[in-house]
């Protein structure tokens, strides 16, 4: 309409959702609302569907339409928003709203308790976000910012929980650990306490297969044209990898991307044919686990048939009509003048059809349609406009044909009079024909005339029957009818009272039977959920009928619930539980499970009984170890199989006990002068067995009685120093170390010898000599000193080396280790003088230096390379000749030449020597060959000539010459056209 013809209101601009960042700068929020209309609407709102008084809340305003919100406060503003426009002609709502507040407060605690693992376990730590609303991306720092922890195959970072998990952890992963937190609609950004992580040690984990520690849900509803993350990650010995495929069989769309070594399965755009069971793999050498989940579809409703203004004579009838598409299928209902409107007398609505009969003009009036599923609501609006006029029969029913089974009854209705039925009753074949029915008012008469046919009824001939089945076989439940061969026919079949979509449950549900008189049901590996009651339901145009079956499903037993720590001792606990639901399969055993810190996940645990039948529903778990959490769950078996695992029991500490566990590798040794240092590894807290853990520490020199002790009152100590100025020095102890808690003194290690620190070597190697190896190298060797052994050993010894016109303090330095007298020097300039000193070290420090040795390296070797090289070939010889090298006045002389061989197709090099200028290389000629030469001298290889290419010769009778800077050649007659090809032979 336009703005001269009156009409009711019209949306031009209704209010978005959205998402107010609560810090954000702008202290108000703006929801639009445009209108038009004739005459002009006035505008209101509605919060939660309750209408707004804007005079009440200074808050508040609305301008042009538009909602403005000062000041807004997360606890009375978030809610759900409606633009309300009205004038004389009706009512309409605006869409749906939805004003969310985004924050991210603080994390609460302050501090984490260490992490303590073995090398090569699996690892996870929790980030625990603290309150917030808004979408949050997940980060940790190691140790310091701004070091990230890096994403690979071994490290994963959930973005759903915000976690990190380390597959298999190694020593460099030793550190702080951070999480930060990132609002992604704030953009603030929060950090954790940070998480000590150490390493055990008491071994190196061993190998064990994958254990699946990110899975994503067992379903996950995802949305069309929405992008999907799927996350998997599993801890391992070796690290897993992860791969991903559908169960189904299908492709995973092409689309998809794999993130952080397959990690994450992301795919973009989803789409009906996108869903389906997916499944995670992880695999080792140790084996392979899989976590799988369903990838359901659903979409928003979307408007196929919307409604629109429609100008009705009074006493006529009005049928709107609108349909929206969406997963799962939309529901509706109508407004009208923004009201519920419910079906009574006059008026009936059925799905997305609204029908007023014999309309009035109190029927006049703003309706909307309303689409809904529980991922959306759209609205539709249309006027109703209603006038005065004389019956009509253009849009009745008596222009249709109408059919009706024989036997049954017809009802031809006429929608302009109140009683305008005409009613037949036990129908036979002869009732077929025309009829015309005549309606008068005072505004005139009309009639209309409709024909009647008459069919065959349809009969049910096989039916569906109950049955009893396991879980994952595949049925087929019969439905097969008699039908009038010239009537359409559909099936459709419920299942608990609910019609099943074939094309969401295609995984499981099918139709079979290929004839238009069968619709037999197929089942496909049935589960648990599939029990119930089946409902075939037959139609035509003429009759529906249906039949029905139970289904009966037998399969692994339910979780176990309730499970309760009756009581607990040091080593022992207590648990009671109730069963589960059996599944139609009696309970023939249950398995207890425990959790700890520090365990891999879910461990099986011994218990008394050692076997629980299904009848038993205590049991006494042994062998825990003493002041440690614990968590339990139980899981029960049929003939079937085994079930899930029951909700965990709350967690208990054991009691304490005496520490049994000493600390194991004990030893020592090194340190200052007057020191003994004592180390251990330190024992894992899960066997302290009671809080007050430290370390007795009893040491005495080698062959006396009296022990001295020491308390080391810390669990993570792992060392001692004894200091003391008349310890004499690299002297034997006997130590041994031993373990306390609150509930007293365990025992000690078995005894040990550790030397006490030793002092630095006293005296110089002697008689050091140097010698020069060529321009770059030098060799030196000395001769040891004569050492006290009392007081230190020499573990090595260190050689300085600087140039004449260097400082000494920058020297050269080589270590070496043992009892070596001698070693080489290299990289080091030509026909240059080098000062050389030795010097002996140990655990204490260096010893004093010797006399410093001179030694002058070697003149470079020559620079110039071979060349005029050229070659013949003879039988199976080749023969090279080149020009002779002469090194230069700076340079080393010429001493001979050598020549390096190989295989065009081969790595290994040979090498012959020769003090000449030619050589004789006796070669087969079925191969191609690289050919280098270069000269040798005191001062080492000199500069090699370019690689010569020498191709195989495949005549016994060829001979051919080459030359690498000229393409002249001698050939025979008989080898002419070969060789020309390939004379030119530098590469």
């Amino acid at each position: 309409a336009d703005d001269k013809t009156l009409h009711g209101p019209v949306f031009l601009q209704e209010p978005n959702s959205m998402i107010f960042p609560l810090d954000s700068e702008e202290k108000k929020v703006k929801l639009s609302c445009e209108v038009k209309g004739n005459p002009r609407p006035t505008i209101g709102w509605k919060l939660n569907g309750t209408s707004i008084d804007i005079g009440m809340d200074y808050r508040y305003s609305v301008v042009e339409g538009n909602l403005l919100i000062n000041n807004p406060n997360k606890t009375q503003d978030t809610g759900t928003y409606q633009c309300v426009a009205t004038n004389l002609f009706g009512t309409i709502v605006s869409r749906e709203a939805k004003l969310q507040f985004a924050y991210l407060e603080n994390f609460k605690t302050r501090t984490r308790s260490t992490v303590s693992v073995r090398q090569g376990q699996g690892m996870v730590l929790l980030c625990g976000p603290p309150p917030h609303s808004g979408e949050l991306t997940y980060a940790w720092i190691f140790n310091e910012y701004p070091t990230f922890v890096h994403q690979d195959n071994r490290r994963f970072v959930s973005q759903e929980t915000g976690n990190l998990y380390i597959a298999k952890v190694e020593a460099s992963d030793v550190g702080n650990y951070t999480c930060v937190v990132t609002n992604t609609v704030t953009n603030s950004r929060v950090l954790g306490p940070p998480t000590p992580l150490i390493l055990r040690n008491d071994g190196v984990m061993g190998e064990y297969e994958p254990k699946i520690e990110v899975q994503f849900p067992e379903t996950v509803p995802s949305a069309k044209g929405t992008t999907v993350k799927l996350e998997c990650f599993a801890l391992g010995n070796p690290v897993p990898t992860i791969s991903w495929r559908r169960a189904d069989g299908k492709q995973i769309p092409r689309k998809a991307r794999r993130h952080r070594s397959s990690g994450i399965l992301e795919i973009p755009n989803f789409q009906q044919e996108d869903a389906g069971l997916y499944e995670c793999v992880a695999e080792n050498v140790r084996g392979k686990n899989v976590a799988r989940g369903q990838l359901t579809f659903y979409a928003q409703p979307n408007w196929i048939q919307k409604i629109s203004d429609a100008h009705v004579a009074i006493e006529e009838s009005v049928v709107w009509e609108c349909r929206a598409s969406g997963r799962p299928k939309p529901s509706y209902r109508w407004l009208k003048d923004g009201e519920l409107l419910l079906p009574q007398g006059r008026v009936q609505l059925e799905q997305g059809s609204l029908t007023i009969t014999n309309v009035s003009l109190s029927d006049a009036g703003m309706y909307q349609c309303v689409a809904e599923n529980r991922h959306g609501i759209i609205f539709a609006s249309a006027e109703l406009s209603v006038i005065a006029v004389g019956p009509d029969f253009s849009k009745t029913v008596l222009k249709k044909l109408t059919l009706v089974k024989v036997g049954g009854e017809v009802i031809i209705e006429i929608t302009v009079l109140d009683d305008g039925s005409l009613r037949i009753v036990n129908v036979t074949k002869s009732d077929a024909g025309s009829y015309t029915c005549v309606a008068t008012n005072h505004f005139g008469t009309a009639s209309s005339t409709g024909s009647l046919v008459v069919k065959d009824p349809t009969r049910v001939m096989v039916s569906p029957f109950s049955m009893d089945v396991t879980v994952g076989e595949s049925i087929v439940l019969p439905c097969q009818v008699s039908h009038d061969h010239s009537l359409d026919i559909m099936f459709t079949w419920s299942f608990n009272g609910h019609l099943i979509d074939f094309e969401k449950d295609g995984d499981h549900f099918e139709r079979v039977g290929g004839q238009d008189s069968a619709g037999d049901l197929m089942i496909r590996s049935i589960q648990l959920k599939h029990a119930g009651k089946y409902v075939c339901m037959v139609q035509t145009s003429v009759d529906k009928l249906s039949a029905a079956a139970d289904l009966i499903v037998r399969g692994p037993p339910g979780p176990p619930e309730a499970v309760t720590i009756d009581e607990i001792t040091d080593t022992t606990a207590q648990l009671s539980w109730r069963p589960g639901a059996d599944n139609h399969s009696p309970i023939t055993m249950y398995v207890v499970q425990a959790r700890t810190p520090f365990s891999v996940g879910w461990q099986a645990v011994s218990t008394v009984p050692e076997i629980i039948d299904g009848r038993t529903f205590t049991a006494t778990v042994v062998g825990l170890n003493p002041w440690v959490e614990y968590e339990f769950r139980v899981v029960a078996a049929n003939l079937i199989g085994i079930g899930e695992p029951s909700r965990p029991s709350e967690k208990r500490r054991t009691e304490e006990a005496l520490p049994e566990v000493t600390p194991a590798n004990v030893s020592g040794g090194g340190g200052s002068k007057s020191e003994l240092v004592i180390t251990w590894e330190t024992v894992p807290e899960e066997l302290q067995n009671g809080g007050g853990f430290g370390y007795v520490v009893a040491f005495r020199p080698f062959g006396t009685v009296s022990w001295m002790q020491t308390v080391v009152a810390s669990p993570d100590a792992a060392r001692y120093v004894f200091r003391n100025e008349t310890l004499p020095p690299f002297s034997p102890y006997e130590v041994k170390v031993g373990v306390y808690n609150n509930k007293g003194e365990g025992s000690f290690s078995p005894v040990t010898v550790v030397y006490s620190a030793e002092e630095e070597p006293t005296r110089a190697p002697t008689t050091v000599l140097a010698r020069s190896l060529s321009a770059s190298d030098v060799e030196v060797s000395w001769t040891p000193p004569q050492e006290n052994q009392h007081k230190g050993r020499i573990q090595g010894y260190e050689v300085r080396c600087w140039r004449h016109d260097e400082k000494e303090e920058n020297a050269k330095r080589i270590r070496t280790v043992g009892n070596q007298t001698s070693t080489k020097v290299t990289n080091l300039r030509g026909n240059a003088l080098y000062h050389l000193a030795v010097r002996a070290y140990n655990t204490a420090g260096t010893g004093p230096s010797s006399a410093a040795v001179n030694v002058t390296t070697k003149k470079p070797p020559p620079s110039q390379p071979p060349g005029n090289i050229i070659w013949n070939s003879s039988d199976s010889k080749i023969i090279l000749n080149w020009d002779q090298v002469k090194a230069l006045d700076n340079e080393s002389e010429v001493r001979g030449y050598k020549v390096l061989y190989r295989w065009n197709r081969q790595s290994s090099t040979s090498v012959i020597e020769t003090n000449k200028t030619s050589v004789e290389l006796s070669l087969p000629f079925n191969e191609d060959y690289i050919i280098e030469i270069k000269p040798f001298s005191d001062g080492g290889d000199g500069s090699s000539s370019e690689q010569i290419r020498i191709p195989k010769i495949s005549n016994a009778y060829a001979r051919g010459s080459g030359s690498s800077t000229s393409n002249a050649c001698t050939l025979s007659a008989i080898s002419t056209i070969m060789i020309s090809l390939t004379a030119r032979s530098s590469l």
